[in-house]
């Protein structure tokens, strides 16, 4: 049943981009807001922090559960499929990096740079190869937050699992939305920030990993896991930090060494955005033909 939920989520995904906006859930930002005032860091705010994200994730589990077994399992299957389609993104990544690919054709800078920016979460660097090595790791880390990391918890806990990802992600962006407001007006960084980022982190974990293997299975294998080797013997300190570096060095360890040298100074832009991309669809598949064998075996349900 969740195989076919999840082949009939990615496929009528792309039928209702123009609801894409409706996966931003601006709804849930002032239950945020409130629940991140209460955070003050020590066990009580972590385990606070937890409930924030377990709140909205209880009634999708509470209907999947009743749910499941009646009329033939037909309004579980409808339901798994809209959250699916509502969990995953917000945005379109395909759609995204179409978008920054075609200001850069049409010397759009100030489009490029917005695009740039919102994949990366923080401002883009100003040096062009710097940018383009930044703007690659970018794309295989909105893979895992947008894509893979709610295909993976669907795939174990259902409906649940999925919006469970995503509520983790929202509320980390929020969290650190808030936090650069508050450090805009002269306070330090509050301590709900990395309540939130780890919580992220935890949930992160695993798909981090499968992603990386993934894309050493689509990419150059060898230089995929040389780089993720390599990764740990100057290891992030922060748990939330390592997840997005372990698939941003196996990712661009995966594409190899192409040449980026061209007379034309947009070239290594467009081409390491594609080339990511491409990387990122073919470890798509990769998963999609795992989950269909583990299905058949009976290993996934």
């Amino acid at each position: 049943m969740s195989l076919l939920a999840l082949a009939l989520g990615l496929f009528l995904e792309r039928f209702f981009t123009h609801l894409f906006h409706l996966r931003e859930a601006r709804w849930l930002d002032g239950y945020f807001d409130r629940g991140l005032r209460v955070l003050r860091g020590g066990f009580f705010s972590q385990l606070g922090a937890i409930l924030i994200v377990l709140v909205p994730v209880l009634p999708v589990a509470v209907f999947a559960v009743v749910f499941r077994d009646v009329l033939l399992g037909l309004p579980f299957l409808v339901f798994a499929v809209l959250m699916l389609m509502f969990s995953l993104g917000p945005r379109d990544l395909e759609d995204e990096v179409e978008d920054y690919v075609e200001a850069l054709h049409r010397g759009d800078t100030q489009r490029a740079h917005r695009i740039a920016k919102e994949l990366l979460e923080t401002e883009a660097p100003s040096e062009s190869q710097q940018r383009v090595m930044a703007v690659e790791e970018a794309i295989f880390i909105q893979s895992n937050n947008r894509l893979f990391g709610v295909v993976l918890w669907f795939m174990l806990l259902g409906p649940a699992g999925a919006w469970m990802f995503r509520v983790g992600d929202m509320f980390r962006r929020r969290a650190i939305y808030e936090a650069g407001r508050a450090e805009t007006d002269g306070g330090e960084t509050p301590p709900y920030v990395k309540l939130a980022q780890h919580i992220h982190g935890a949930i992160a974990w695993l798909p981090a990993r499968l992603v990386a293997l993934t894309f050493a299975l689509a990419g150059s294998f060898e230089e995929a896991l040389s780089d993720w080797r390599a990764y740990y013997h100057d290891c992030a300190d922060n748990f939330f930090q390592v997840n997005d570096d372990v698939v941003a060095c196996a990712g661009v360890g995966a594409l190899g060494n192409p040449q980026r040298e061209s007379s034309d100074p947009t070239g290594p832009e467009i081409r390491g955005a594609r080339s990511a991309l491409q990387l990122v669809s073919r470890s798509l598949w990769v998963w999609l033909t795992a989950i269909a064998v583990l299905t058949i075996f009976g290993f996934a349900v």
